[in-house]
């Protein structure tokens, strides 16, 4: 009546009423606003700004529940203060409302006939929007619940997507919300009944209608769990693991459950905090003959990765395994022998192995392949016998069709030291999105750190920084000190080749500091590998010799030292500026003897480049064909280092013409990856050949690897955030790549890119 009123007075009138809710304005004409929900970005940044401290799985679940809902952003976490599974980071399903939520979402429920809302309250715990389920569910009881939910506008049916929606999320928990623990009981068990044929849905409800303690449901929850891991979906796998603990009684594997959870929580969420509670919970859950091994594995990943005690993870691991059978159908098995080979790999002796070998061979009737192929690439790649490392390349071909996160990133492990990972990056990628939408967190900052160590090795090296920030930044939210230290490395290097000693000698010291008490033996190796590169960037190569020389002694690769292959030609090339030539070629003998020149065109290419500068007369012609074979350009920085390390060997032989063309490549190498001393050597050895400064290049051969790939990529006519999306780039750094791209291909426009990138030859 009086918004009727109002025409030509000097006074408005504004209102508010709920979009679909019948209400006083629905008649007349007036002028009518519909307020959109917020975007995906603006709820995040409500959401994120009033609750920060918020797991990631958690902030996606509760922003998928809002929908754009500012009062349920605001809410909801209220109502979730005490609530959720502690080691997954998951909410109940619907998710509970606060007073406030509940008088907003619940009075349209409220006003339904009791078999509508006992088919809305079916529909909302299966949580699955199975729209066949519902109509079976409405056939049975006569028809109709169906049709009236439809019509009061809270659900929606898809008959071409077989599937039943609420209007909004958090009217299917209004519709919980109003039911009573009982109500939900017998829903569950009845939806338990009808799903019989679907065993994971079936359990889950079976376990959501228990009144008390269930061995039975307990037993089929693990079923399902050890089902969900085999899969991939170790987020699944944990949530039912953790619910048949609960479901468990006393001394019937409730221990080993809870154990196992804790477990493979960890690895999931990446938070480690939460589990030495699940672990005294396990350990006075009177555990049994059967609960050792779980037991034993939680406990000892959690002291490897939260405390870094190596050697008490170890003496754990092996003591439960004694001589028990291994089952190599035993999810549980195989996962404690994955601890204890990263176990062996951390700390970083040769006595530490034998036990891991022993277990793996005790399998019965055979062990995994990928754990074989891992424990020894990972172990020992020196030693690799040739059908092993077919069977490693079998590993890295099976990844296309690879949906285990844990088993993708095991085989990026397995052939990191055989300069692989190029052939594992989609899926590497793949982990690394799966971990940002709430997969397993460790499993994508390892992924990350692969991908770094292989973007620093191929001459990405913006790239490598940002994948390492990422993965740090997520080890330090979780707590993952251990973790931490792998990407340590690749960020320590990059400062080392970029000039920054100050940074790299900080984090070789952090480094040592850290493992010596924790007898972390590779945690020290690392920082040798930093402390060597440091050192050879600086022209010190006595310090340099003595660093790499700890790593593996000159004329052996020592058993069970794989980065032994990292900084072989560290030690090489020391050893020749310090007059150890004989040293060096015993370096280079046992590299011969153990054939590494087969494991990958990179180890052929230093090796052939250690033989030109040991013996002075040794013909170049093979080390001047491989570094012209198509490909090897795919480790810029190594190549460099070769044609710096081979033009200084033919200056000083009086060939002076083919050492400036080797030392002008490495120049303008360096210079395009940024590696500030590295170029200065290598300027300073043009000049002692009479050439005061390398002379930039232009064409193909004058781009660095990345920019190549960025050129490419905007001549295929991406943009530059697009670009910038799939290389792990800012899309100012690649805005700033192409404007130094235009000049050195003689163009003047993007639009030119394509044709230049076709048409130009390289010089040289």
């Amino acid at each position: 009546m009086v918004a009727r009123r109002l025409n030509g007075l000097p006074v408005g009138m504004l209102a508010a009423c709920r979009t679909g809710e019948p209400g006083f304005f629905d008649v007349g004409a007036l002028t009518a606003v519909y307020v959109d929900p917020l975007t995906e970005d603006a709820a995040a940044q409500l959401l994120t700004s009033r609750y920060p401290v918020m797991t990631p799985r958690v902030r996606r679940r509760l922003l998928a529940a809002a929908r754009g809902n500012p009062l349920a952003l605001l809410e909801l976490p209220v109502s979730l203060a005490d609530l959720g599974d502690p080691v997954t980071g998951t909410l109940p399903a619907p998710v509970p409302l606060t007073h406030r939520l509940h008088d907003a979402f619940a009075s349209r429920v409220r006003a339904l006939p009791p078999p509508v809302v006992e088919l809305l309250l079916l529909a909302a715990l299966d949580g699955t929007g199975d729209l066949g389920l519902a109509q079976a569910i409405d056939a049975d009881r006569g028809g109709g619940s169906l049709h009236a939910a439809e019509q009061s506008g809270l659900v929606r049916a898809e008959e071409s997507a077989e599937r039943l929606t609420f209007r909004h999320p958090l009217i299917a928990s209004a519709v919980v919300d109003l039911s009573t623990s009982e109500q939900r009981r017998r829903a569950h068990a009845e939806l338990a009944a009808r799903l019989a044929g679907r065993p994971e849905r079936h359990a889950w409800h079976l376990a959501e209608a228990a009144e008390g303690p269930d061995e039975k449901v307990a037993a089929l929850l693990k079923e399902v769990s050890l089902a969900a891991l085999r899969r991939g979906d170790s987020v699944g796998a944990v949530a039912h693991l953790l619910r048949a603990a609960r479901l468990s009684p006393p001394g019937r594997g409730r221990s080993g459950r809870l154990a196992e959870a804790a477990y493979l929580g960890s690895i999931v969420t990446g938070d480690l905090r939460d589990t030495p509670r699940l672990l005294e919970q396990a350990r006075t859950a009177d555990p049994g003959p059967d609960d050792v091994l779980p037991v034993a594995g939680a406990r000892a990943f959690h002291l490897l990765h939260g405390d870094g005690d190596v050697d008490t993870a170890h003496r754990l691991l092996v003591t439960a395994i004694g001589d028990q059978p291994l089952d190599a159908g035993d999810i549980v098995v195989i996962e404690v022998l994955y601890t204890l080979l990263m176990v062996c790999f951390f700390g970083g002796r040769a006595e530490l192995w034998p036990p891991l070998h022993d277990a793996v061979d005790q399998l019965t009737p055979h062990p995994p392949e990928l754990l074989v192929v891992l424990s020894h690439t990972f172990g020992d790649p020196a030693r690799l016998t040739p059908q092993m490392l077919a069977r490693a390349d079998a590993a890295v071909a099976r990844l296309e069709a690879e949906g285990s996160s844990a088993r993708i990133v095991r085989t990026g492990i397995a052939v990191a030291y055989l300069d692989r990972l190029a052939q594992c990056r989609e899926a590497l990628l793949r982990v690394i999105r799966h971990g940002r939408e709430g997969g397993a967190v460790s499993s994508a900052i390892e992924a990350l750190f692969l991908l770094g160590q292989d973007a620093f090795h191929t001459g990405r090296w913006d790239e490598a920084q940002h994948l390492v920030d990422e993965g740090l930044q997520l080890c330090q939210a979780h707590g993952y000190d251990l973790l931490a230290w792998p990407g340590r490395l690749t960020d320590a290097l990059l400062a080392a080749a970029r000039g920054d000693a100050g940074k790299a000698i900080g984090t070789a010291h952090a480094m040592e500091a850290w493992a010596a008490p924790r007898r972390a033996g590779i945690i020290s190796t690392y920082a040798a590998h930093i402390r060597a590169m440091t050192a050879l960037a600086d022209g010190d190569f006595e310090t340099a010799f003595h660093r790499a020389a700890a790593i593996s002694a000159p004329g052996t690769l020592a058993p069970y030292t794989p980065h032994a292959l990292w900084v072989f030609h560290d030690l090489i090339e020391a050893a020749m500026h310090t007059g150890r030539t004989a040293q060096a070629a015993d370096h280079l003998a046992a590299a011969h003897a153990c054939e590494l020149d087969r494991l990958s065109p990179r180890l052929r290419l230093v090796m052939l480049a250690a033989a030109a500068v040991t013996d002075a007369g040794a013909d170049t012609s093979e080390l001047d064909q491989a570094i012209r074979e198509p490909g090897n350009d795919r480790w810029p920085f190594d190549l460099a280092r070769v044609q710096l390390s081979l033009g200084a060997h033919l200056r000083r032989a009086k060939r002076t013409t083919q050492a400036r063309e080797h030392l002008s490549r490495a120049s303008r190498t360096f210079h395009g990856l940024g590696a500030v001393p590295w170029a200065r050597r290598a300027d300073q050895e043009l000049r002692a050949t009479g050439i005061s400064h390398a002379v930039p290049g232009t064409g193909l051969s004058s781009l660095t690897p990345q920019q190549r790939q960025i050129a490419q990529l905007a001549a295929a006519g991406f943009t530059n955030k697009a670009i910038a999306a799939q290389l792990f780039l800012s899309p100012r750094t690649v805005s700033t790549h192409l404007y130094q791209v235009f000049p050195k291909l003689g163009i003047t426009s993007r639009a030119a890119l394509r044709d230049a990138l076709a048409e130009l030859t390289d010089p040289e």
